[in-house]
């Protein structure tokens, strides 16, 4: 028997690495054989699907002051997150939601274009931003257009179909934004639209996915980016269709599984990569949120079954978890 562990991050506990890592040794400890692809959507751990970073960059940080960035350069192929120069990571609490800037991010990817990259990935996620990309257009404005007829193409992947007035409204209050300044944002993000619209010819607007990373989004499809499904371009890169077919049983995961895992999100799209290819699937998840059903797999809440342990624990947990799920699995014969 083969099991294929394909899990996200487990935010705030655990890598995808550390999870994959778990799912392998509870298939050891049962004698299963096993492959791993530690997995992302376009927010973080984008950089691990490609091979990890290999550069440092200092930039311009969300809020205005130096940080040094990693991103990986591979042939002519650039893979940046912008979280890492414009977001969570690098700002911790210390932003003001109406005033963070996506100046870094922009850099990053001007960095990669002057090393020579030719296709440029930007994940968006994890961001403080709700700058509509300004910040970011505004460095790249020299480098335009961003859709290969310079030689060099700027793919943003993404996880939401969010438009890019609603940002502020869906993302900033999760950034620390309060009402007053979500409808300050929203009609700024207006302003941005109509004047991308006029001196781009774009409607950032009409772009499904336009409003990820606060707009950034849509700011870099103003220059020409395309904004793309972060997953696809994930399972692409790693062929997951093949390895999928290959394994007897998939493993997957994140640290919160809600009606949106399965709209866009890297679960969503293991599970219906497996239901194509015609194999079983088991999400493990950090909590389950209520009413959340993913039909026809199994489904394990590590916080219902482990408690608080499942926060402070969650590799162990994970592997405690998917060694009894195999041995579900051997006891009925693999059905």
């Amino acid at each position: 028997m083969r099991v294929l562990a394909l899990p996200d991050k487990f935010r705030g506990t655990a890598t995808a690495t550390e999870v994959a890592d778990a799912v392998v040794a509870a298939a050891a400890d049962l004698g299963w054989d096993s492959d791993r692809a530690p997995i992302a959507d376009g927010g973080e751990g984008l950089l691990d699907c490609f091979g990890g970073a290999n550069r440092d960059t200092e930039v311009t940080g969300p809020s205005g002051a130096p940080v040094t960035a990693q991103w990986l350069l591979d042939g002519a192929r650039a893979v940046i997150e912008m979280a890492l120069a414009s977001g969570q990571p690098v700002a911790g609490d210390d932003h003001d939601p109406t005033t963070a800037t996506t100046t870094g991010t922009g850099e990053l990817i001007a960095a990669a274009i002057r090393a020579g990259a030719t296709d440029v990935i930007v994940g968006a996620g994890g961001s403080v931003t709700t700058d509509g990309g300004l910040g970011a257009l505004d460095v790249l404005r020299k480098y335009a257009p961003l859709d290969g007829t310079r030689g060099y193409t700027v793919r943003v992947a993404t996880d939401v179909t969010t438009r890019f007035r609603d940002a502020a409204e869906v993302f900033a209050p999760q950034k620390g934004a309060d009402p007053g300044q979500v409808a300050a944002l929203t009609e700024r993000l207006d302003e941005l639209a109509a004047r991308y619209r006029d001196e781009f010819g774009i409607d950032v607007g009409a772009i499904a996915g336009s409003g990820a990373a606060g707009g950034l989004a849509g700011g870099l499809a103003a220059l020409g980016a395309s904004v793309v499904p972060g997953f696809d371009l994930v399972a692409n890169h790693l062929d997951l269709a093949a390895k999928i077919a290959a394994a007897d049983l998939v493993v997957t995961g994140e640290g919160k599984l809600d009606p949106t895992s399965l709209s866009g999100k890297a679960v969503g799209g293991v599970v219906a990569l497996c239901r194509k290819v015609g194999r079983p699937v088991a999400v493990v998840a950090g909590q389950v949120a209520r009413g959340t059903s993913v039909g026809g797999a199994d489904v394990v809440d590590l916080t219902a079954r482990f408690g608080q342990r499942a926060q402070r624990d969650t590799a162990a947990c994970v592997r405690e978890a998917v060694a009894d799920l195999l041995a579900r699995v051997r006891g009925t014969g693999g059905n």
